[in-house]
């Protein structure tokens, strides 16, 4: 490697590595027991899980619920953290481990509203093109409320947040290999649901 482009790849490398310490003292002082050291990971990281519980969830108010338990849990699950992925992808990992309940929970709260959105109601109608996307909303909805749950953070990590398959299987603690076999699934029985329900 020449010394040209080797000085345009330290800055780089400075910067992970003071991440990653950054990220180390802050896990000490998690484990710790300091208060301020949780303070310091939410305001840092929330806005981040946050966009990844409600992609995973579906649901604002439940989204929300999972990224306060990811927070949480995150003093004990500090004891785990082994420095080999940045802190905030360990609080991914973190929110996958808990995001069962709640995607369950929202397909519930989905279903419940579409059940109540058949019955009559004495209101003016919408727009057609607004009722076009509301559809379109509630198919993919559906189809995804019907994947597992490692196919839905699947498609989520890979297809949604645009991570490579290797990242998605550090956040979920898989071999990649079982990533990709998961979105594979996961699209096809997309594709096919989204098929059955007309769309194209």
């Amino acid at each position: 490697m020449t010394s040209a482009r080797l000085a345009l790849r330290l800055p780089f490398a400075a910067v992970d590595d003071d991440r990653a310490g950054a990220d180390q003292r802050l896990v000490a002082r998690l484990r710790a027991g300091e208060l301020s050291a949780l303070g310091e990971a939410y305001d840092a990281h929330h806005a981040h899980v946050r966009a990844f519980a409600r992609r995973v969830v579906g649901d604002e108010s439940l989204a929300e619920d999972l990224v306060q338990e990811t927070f949480v849990t995150l003093p004990g699950a500090a004891r785990r953290f082994r420095g080999e992925s940045s802190l905030r992808t360990y609080l991914l990992s973190i929110a996958v481990r808990h995001a069962g309940h709640y995607v369950r929970a929202a397909a519930r709260h989905r279903s419940a509203l579409e059940r109540l959105a058949r019955e009559p109601r004495p209101s003016s109608p919408t727009p057609d093109e607004q009722a076009h996307r509301a559809q379109l909303a509630a198919v993919l909805m559906r189809a995804l409320d019907a994947l597992p749950l490692e196919q839905r953070m699947a498609i989520v990590l890979c297809e949604v947040e645009g991570r490579t398959s290797a990242e998605a299987a550090r956040i979920v603690g898989v071999p990649e290999g079982t990533v990709r076999t998961r979105l594979f699934h996961a699209k096809r029985k997309l594709s096919g649901a989204l098929r059955a329900e007309g769309v194209r």
